[in-house]
C-alpha cells in the first residue's frame, strides 16, 4: 500500500505535561465530565433526557485506548454508561450485515456507551487481513457516513478518537507488557504481526479520515505518545465534543463549575 502525506504526519508526537499540572487538569475535566454526564442522563439540570452519548477509539496496538477510557469512566457512576469491546466477528456475526452487531451495545436517549474498536475494523484490519473482500470495504465508507449520520440525526453525540504514537514508543510499551506478568495477556502474536504492517494501517487509516470525518462526527486524532497528554487530550476534547453536541440539540449547556483545586491533587502540603 501506497503511504502518502497525511493528517498523522501532522502530529507533534513529542507534546508533554508534567504530572502537577497533568493532575490538576486531570481533575478539573473529570469534575466536567461527571456533571454533563449527569446532566445528560437527567440526574441534574432540567431531569430532561439529553442526547445519547457514544465515544469510539480507534487507533495502533498500545496507542493509550485502555487508559484514556479507564480515565473517562474513573469519575462516573457504573449505572450510567457501558464499555463495549470489538475483536474478530463471530461466526454468527458473519451471517449478518457487519454494522449488525453494534446495534445491540448502541446508547438510547441520556444514554452513555464507549466502544474499545467499533465499525471502523471493516476498513482497518479486515480491509488489510482480507476478512473483507475489496468490494465490502470500500462499499463500506459511504454505508459508515450513512449510518454515523442517522444516529446523530436521531439525537446523538458521537465522538471517534484515533490515539496514535510512534514505533517506537510502541515497541517500549509492548516489551514492558511482555515482562509483566499481570499485564502480558494484553499482548498477543496478533499485536506482533500487525506492528510489522504499520506503514499499510497508517495509510488505511488515512484513506478512513479523509472519507469518514464530517461535520456531525469528526475525527479527533490524538498525540498519545506520552500516556499523560494523550489522556488529559481525550479528556478535555471530550468535554468540547459534548458541549457542542449539547448546544446543537437544543439541550442546555450548564456552566462549569467554580473549582478549587484541592491541595492533595497537586501533591501540595495541606498544612
Amino acid at each position: 500500500m501506497r503511504v502518502t502525506m497525511g493528517r498523522l504526519d501532522e502530529l507533534d508526537l513529542t507534546q508533554q505535561i508534567g504530572k502537577g499540572d497533568y493532575e490538576k487538569r486531570l481533575y478539573i475535566a473529570q469534575r466536567r465530565l461527571l456533571h454533563l454526564r449527569l446532566d445528560l442522563g437527567g440526574q441534574m439540570g432540567s431531569g430532561e433526557l439529553g442526547p445519547a452519548l457514544l465515544v469510539i477509539f480507534e487507533g495502533p496496538d498500545a496507542g493509550g485506548k485502555g487508559g484514556a477510557l479507564k480515565r473517562i469512566v474513573e469519575p462516573l457512576d457504573p449505572r450510567h454508561y457501558r464499555v463495549s469491546t470489538y475483536a474478530k466477528p463471530t461466526p454468527d456475526e458473519k451471517r449478518h450485515h457487519f454494522l449488525w452487531r453494534f446495534y445491540r451495545d448502541i446508547p438510547g436517549l441520556g444514554g452513555m456507551a464507549l466502544f474499545d474498536r467499533s465499525w471502523y475494523g471493516r476498513v482497518l484490519v479486515e480491509r488489510l487481513e482480507g476478512f473483507a473482500t475489496p468490494e465490502q470495504w470500500m462499499r463500506a465508507y459511504d454505508e459508515i457516513l450513512s449510518f454515523e449520520r442517522t444516529l446523530v440525526l436521531e439525537g446523538m453525540i458521537l465522538v471517534k478518537f484515533w490515539m496514535h504514537l510512534s514505533d517506537e514508543e510502541q515497541l517500549r510499551r509492548f516489551e514492558r507488557r511482555s515482562s509483566d506478568l499481570l499485564k502480558r495477556w494484553k499482548l498477543t502474536d496478533e499485536d506482533w504481526r500487525n506492528r510489522a504492517r504499520n506503514r499499510d494501517y497508517d495509510a488505511a487509516a488515512e484513506e478512513m479520515f479523509e472519507r469518514t470525518d464530517h461535520d456531525l462526527a469528526p475525527w479527533d486524532i490524538i498525540e498519545a505518545e506520552q500516556k499523560r497528554f494523550g489522556r488529559i487530550r481525550v479528556l478535555e476534547t471530550l468535554n468540547t465534543r459534548i458541549e457542542e453536541g449539547m448546544a446543537r440539540w437544543g439541550h442546555p449547556v450548564p456552566p462549569p463549575e467554580e473549582l478549587a483545586v484541592p491541595p492533595s491533587v497537586t501533591g501540595q502540603a495541606t498544612g
